[in-house]
């Protein structure tokens, strides 16, 4: 998190300037022999030297030049005023420009300088509190804070008062930095600057201190403050923290854009970039996107050590740290914690090193066999974050502390902490699990299930009072639905406005619900679906696994499942407790719990699947052997004591599953099959299950992109299928364009799938790639996106219910279905496949049917049908006698 002393106007990036010419040892008055100062001049050169004081906020650079000039002109004479602001400004501008060790030797020459003027020498240590504070000694900053306090007076006490919450935020007591910020900003009226920075450095504090709405109100205060007075890198800096706000608040949307536009907006400022670097990180931690986090804090931290922002690298490595823990590197996360921990106690910071060491503790967690001593070890780091302010953190610990003296069979430890945590002023999901867990130990599984279940419901009933308007995305966000279900018959004559209401649904506030229950609330589900599947019962089983989605998802967790839906085919959902996969069918005949051996097994075979797949593509005639055989093994493992029964087979997978061609399994093969991320839509009592009034003649459109012998001709062909069809420019503005206007959107391109970094995959086009999180902005997109392009399929599922990479992109801002390449496909190949498919879809035929069908007739493979495939292009679900 941004943490600066209150600075402004951003100036244009440049090299960083060279350190400025001052002498190494400032000089006393006595030891300087030149012409005597009149005190005109002298008053003069003071002036110039306190106009580079406030232009060191504004333009760190002209302000550096400036102070070396009345530098240059004090050292003939003595005017010890004028050198003491003189060297003030350079440490000011030279912090801005991020070198804080360089700050810090101005402002001690300062205070040298200023021997004898009590005034300029307390302005110097004022200004050295926030230099020292982010140089990694808060402690020392509030002595420094102290011994300036006695001879400031007025609005300088008043800026103290800005400067001094800076250290105080460092430390924790996050009440005192407000406190202190609301006395500065009362008094300070007439400095936008400093009441600005009083503003930011407020709503910082308010963040930690979890009051989000008055954080809010602080920032937006801040930046609109800050415009007003032309301070833009003030409000750059408030705006950029109000993502930050959003990301610890559960509001994910906004960051992904805000932070890629820091990089370039922060670029001559590799301190404050690198800062920032750290807070997108967090909100990528918050988003489920730990790999993507690890890599973008891993270029943050060499910035900060070059920096000497000794503050801001240990909380940078503490959030590395937790991102190597959540990609399951727990020596990785171990070691990073260890060199946070160590400078976090070196910096007197206590409270914030019980952080590093609750991860030190959870990386034992992973790595290490269950022990006593570990338990202790945890309980006690417990304590130390209760004590220490991190209530939430320590709740969370003493849960995990709980299951682990169950492991252990030390009962009677668990039910101590599982009481205390259920009595407690915990989080109602953190009380909710406890109490769960207790009834579970006295053998009560139901009670423990109803106590869960009651937990969801509190997260789902916060997330509605924070997000009035939403609701459940019965359409192509959730996976498997009907686009345009906003409208009371599920269509409306305003098909546009449809659409966008569909795409709509998916808002802030979803986003907000899942990132607000990720951690306990994710928790208490996977606990209830393993007391689920202790139970046996199929029903009680889905319906636990589609709660976990669901809370994923930020979509309200569903009531119990307990029939058979009314709609024809085959619903086929696999869950995993640790390495043992089960899969559920549900279908017309009820619904079966299936033992499906190991997930590891399953996700091994995948892997073999895939590279035969990409072999056999690339005209390898081996390796098409090896593929059958891989098909018939692992399809008879996953659905072989399935009843498939007739029509159409929605797949809903776990893991890595989710990049399995399950088309291409035997079993399958030429079948209507989709794959989603729940099966909760699909099993909506209110689905439509028969033919419906269409909506009319859909828009349809297609684009090709560069690099492709076929791609142009492919979209030409699609032109020519369907009635009043067009083609797009094959550049990003025609493909945005082009989304926000079509119910079909054919794309013919190369695609690119990031392992990494799920969001950064992406379609090549003409002018430059178009990114899966640029999609994210969109207001509207079509119901059918057809990706004829590699990889585009291909996804990252780091829990189920959230599956990140283009398709999942598209299906989260509305789309009802995504059809899109898991494997590299020859051109030529692609091309006759996609030929066929839209011949089939201009049939009348769905998604699903028209993939299956083509697939079947051409033998071209690699190609998935994600969320509703069962419904027509024209809004009608598929008829229920084809087959």
């Amino acid at each position: 998190m941004t943490r600066p002393e209150p600075a402004a106007e951003r100036v244009p990036p440049q090299e960083t300037p060279h350190r400025p010419e001052t002498p190494q040892k400032t000089p006393h008055r006595a030891e300087t022999s030149g012409r005597a100062e009149t005190p005109e001049r002298a008053a003069a050169l003071v002036a110039r030297a306190e106009a580079a004081v406030l232009l060191s906020g504004t333009d760190p650079r002209v302000a550096l030049a400036e102070a070396r000039a009345v530098l240059a002109e004090t050292a003939g004479g003595p005017c010890p005023e004028a050198l003491s602001v003189a060297l003030r400004a350079s440490a000011l501008a030279t912090r801005e420009l991020g070198d804080l060790t360089l700050a810090e030797e101005r402002l001690q020459q300062a205070i040298a300088a200023g021997e004898g003027l009590p005034r300029r020498v307390a302005q110097a240590r004022m200004s050295l509190v926030t230099v020292r504070a982010q140089l990694g000694d808060p402690e020392g900053g509030l002595r420094l804070a102290d011994l300036a306090e006695r001879d400031l007076t007025g609005s300088d006490l008043a800026r103290l008062g800005v400067q001094r919450s800076v250290a105080l935020i460092l430390l924790g007591r996050h009440g005192e930095a407000v406190r202190h910020c609301d006395d500065a900003i009362e008094s300070l009226d007439g400095d936008p600057k400093f009441q600005a920075g009083g503003l930011l450095n407020r709503g910082l504090a308010h963040t930690f201190l979890e009051e989000y709405g008055a954080a809010e109100a602080d920032l937006s205060a801040c930046a609109s403050l800050a415009r007003r007075a032309g301070l833009d890198h003030v409000a750059m800096l408030a705006e950029g923290n109000l993502p930050f706000v959003a990301a610890r608040r559960g509001d994910i949307p906004a960051s992904f854009e805000r932070y890629h536009a820091a990089e370039s907006a922060l670029s001559g400022y590799p301190e404050r970039l690198a800062a920032m670097r750290t807070d997108y990180a967090e909100a990528l931690l918050a988003a489920r996107l730990p790999g993507e986090a690890r890599a973008v804090v891993e270029r943050a931290v060499p910035d900060l050590e070059a920096a000497g922002a000794h503050a801001a690298l240990p909380e940078a490595r503490l959030l590395l740290a937790r991102a190597e823990l959540l990609t399951g590197d727990g020596h990785r996360a171990a070691a990073t914690a260890g060199t946070a921990l160590a400078e976090l106690a070196g910096q007197g910071r206590s409270s914030w090193a019980s952080l590093a060491e609750e991860v030190l503790l959870r990386a034992r967690v992973l790595q290490e066999e269950p022990g006593h001593d570990l338990l202790a070890d945890l309980l006690t780091c417990a304590g130390r974050l209760a004590v220490s302010g991190w209530t939430g953190d320590s709740h969370a610990l003493r849960l995990t502390a709980a299951g682990l003296a169950c492991r252990l069979g030390d009962l009677g430890t668990a039910r101590e902490q599982l009481a205390l945590l259920a009595g407690s002023p915990a989080k109602t999901v953190i009380r909710q699990h406890a109490a769960a867990m207790l009834l579970h130990l006295d053998g009560d599984r139901s009670g423990a299930l109803e106590a869960a279940a009651a937990g969801l419901a509190a997260v789902a009933s916060q997330a509605d009072s924070g997000t009035a308007g939403v609701t459940t995305a019965g359409t192509g966000a959730s996976g498997v639905g009907t686009a345009g279900a906003g409208a009371p018959g599920g269509h409306d004559t305003a098909e546009h406005t449809t659409r966008q209401q569909a795409a709509g649904v998916q808002t802030a506030g979803v986003h907000a619900a899942r990132v607000h229950a990720a951690r306990p609330a994710e928790d208490l589900a996977a606990f209830g679906l393993r007391t689920a599947l202790g139970g046996g019962d199929p029903w009680t089983v889905l319906t636990w696994a589609e709660r976990w989605r669901a809370i994923v998802r930020g979509t309200p967790p569903p009531a119990a499942f307990t029939r058979p839906p009314v709609a024809d085919g085959t619903l086929v959902e696999l869950v995993r407790d640790e390495d043992d996969l089960w899969g559920i069918a549900v279908g017309s005949r009820g619904c079966a719990l299936h033992s499906l051996g190991s997930y590891t097994a399953a996700v091994e075979a995948t892997v073999r699947i895939r590279y035969c797949l990409r072999r056999r593509n690339l005209r390898d005639a081996e390796a098409a052997g090896g593929l059958d055989h891989e098909l018939e093994s692992l399809g008879r493992r996953l659905l072989g004591p399935v009843d498939l029964g007739g029509g159409p087979v929605l797949v809903v997978p776990t893991g890595s599953l989710c990049t399995l061609p399950w088309p291409l399994l035997p079993c399958l093969r030429g079948r209507a099959v989709s794959v989603a991320a729940e099966g909760a839509s699909w099993l909506a009592a209110d689905r439509p299950s028969g033919p419906r009034e269409p909506y009319g003649v859909p828009v349809v459109v297609a684009l090709a992109g560069p690099g492709l012998a076929h791609a142009g001709p492919e979209a030409e062909m699609v032109v020519r299928t369907h009635p009043g069809a067009e083609r797009a420019a094959g550049t990003r503005a025609g493909m945005l364009a082009a989304l926000e206007r079509a119910d079909v959107l054919h794309v013919a391109a190369h695609g690119m799938f990031s392992p990494r970094s799920p969001m950064s995959s992406r379609i090549t086009l003409e002018d430059g790639p178009l990114m899966a999180y640029e999609l994210r902005r969109l207001r509207a997109v079509p119901r059918l996106v057809v990706l004829s392009a590699c990889d585009a399929g291909m996804a990252h599922a780091p829990v189920d219910g959230a599956v990140l990479g283009l398709a999942g992109a598209f299906l989260d801002r509305g789309a009802a279905c995504v059809v899109a390449g898991v494997a590299p496909v020859r051109d030529d190949e692609a091309s006759a496949l996609m030929t066929v498919f839209h011949a089939f879809l201009a049939d009348g035929r769905a998604p699903a049917e028209a993939l299956g069908a083509a697939a079947a007739k051409t033998g071209v493979g690699g190609f998935v049908c994600f969320g509703a495939g069962d419904e027509r292009v024209d809004g009608t679900p598929e008829r229920p006698d084809r087959g």
